[in-house]
């Protein structure tokens, strides 16, 4: 093929999203607004899922869905739920963006570390069930490069701590890598928990920037739109277009506008055939390097249908590989550093067997839609070549 860059990554725009967005610009309104409400009655339809809320980002997500479940708030998740207090803890992977975690800190929790499956490079559920305890209020989970949690397990999970503490820990979704993954059959997003997306540039589907919010019923949906916008009911009837009535609980500056929302509108049309790409390289690399020395392609489960986001595989010198990738034009990385090294969480540090073992062997290659058969081609020719 000769040397050609292959990036990991690549923004993808529509024609569409382009023309609804020069159409914002020159609406004379680019905040909040009609185009918003239509993005969301989209993502209602696509989805088949009522409760879905459009934010800034799938950060912003997380920070308000963490909030909404502290002891204070209004709205529960079941009748048995005690509410989040300062000093509780959320069990956390920390093979993630810094993003999924810190938002944890930012409303006061602790953070108590989970270790991973190697296969999957998700949390090890094992490990999960070992480490519930008392003040374990919510768990959060990241579905690694698009491939589905067992939510079945998790689901079995919180049932017995019930049984031990009488209360079921929240489980919240980072399903930052998962748009258009789905566990048997249905999407990520719409099995009854609390689940956060990223519309941010380099995503499946982008928004420019920006996120969903996917709430388990409308108690807490209707909570969430008003707390992404100051507390502020936008419905209402107004003494003064500028003067909001009366706000019982303050809120964020967390809400969508209507440039993002024309961008996310044009390119979720897309989704289903971004998604299909991605697919389809996997499953060609599946299949090519199953048995290549010194790579290790990850579990396949029945049921766990990935997006692909992106294509991990551990690596024998890892450094070696990169840099022979990299000679090849092709990019390759980890994609997301371990959180709990960091000196901002030095305090929750704990022992991660399988974490330990598994990083420094971690890597990515292309798996994008951009990326062509001829690509893909020269990409695993590449890796049985050795390095």
């Amino acid at each position: 093929m000769g040397k050609k860059e292959i990036p990991l990554f690549k923004v993808y725009m529509s024609q569409e999203s382009i023309d609804r967005t020069v159409d914002v610009l020159n609406s004379g309104f680019i905040g909040q607004g009609p185009v918003v409400d239509e993005f969301e009655s989209m993502l209602r339809e696509q989805f088949s899922w009522d409760y879905i809320l459009t934010v800034n980002s799938a950060t912003s997500a997380e920070h308000l869905a963490l909030h909404m479940l502290k002891e204070e708030g209004k709205t529960v998740l079941n009748s048995s739920w005690p509410g989040i207090q300062p000093g509780d803890e959320i069990l956390a992977t920390p093979l993630t963006c810094t993003a999924s975690n810190w938002p944890i800190l930012a409303n006061g929790f602790n953070i108590k570390w989970v270790d991973i499956d190697p296969t999957t490079m998700n949390m090890d559920l094992d490990d999960l069930a070992r480490k519930i305890g008392p003040k374990t209020k919510a768990i959060m989970i990241v579905h690694w490069g698009g491939y589905p949690n067992d939510l079945n397990r998790l689901k079995e999970i919180q049932e017995k701590a019930k049984d031990l503490y009488g209360f079921k820990p929240a489980i919240i979704e980072d399903c930052a890598h998962a748009m258009g993954s789905k566990f048997n059959d249905r999407y990520i997003g719409t099995h009854g928990n609390i689940c956060t997306f990223s519309l941010q540039a380099i995503k499946h589907v982008t928004s420019g920037d920006g996120g969903l919010l996917f709430l388990p019923h409308n108690e807490l949906y209707r909570r969430g739109k008003l707390l992404r916008w100051y507390g502020i009911d936008r419905e209402s009837n107004r003494k003064d277009f500028r003067c909001e009535a009366d706000i019982p609980e303050w809120g964020f500056k967390f809400h969508m506008n209507d440039i993002n929302a024309a961008i996310g509108m044009g390119n979720m049309k897309k989704m289903d055939d971004i998604i299909s790409k991605h697919k389809a390289n996997a499953s060609f690399y599946d299949q090519e390097l199953k048995d290549v020395a010194g790579v290790q392609t990850l579990a396949r489960h029945k049921g766990h249908e990935s997006a692909f986001w992106i294509y991990s595989i551990l690596v024998d010198n890892k450094d070696g590989f990169q840099r022979w990738m990299k000679e090849r034009g092709i990019a390759t990385s980890q994609v997301h550093e371990r959180n709990d090294i960091h000196s901002a969480v030095r305090g929750y540090r704990s022992i991660l067997p399988n974490l330990d073992v598994t990083v420094p062997k971690l890597s990515s290659i292309p798996v994008g839609w951009w990326v062509t058969e001829e690509e893909r081609e020269w990409i695993v020719e590449s890796i049985k070549m050795g390095w």
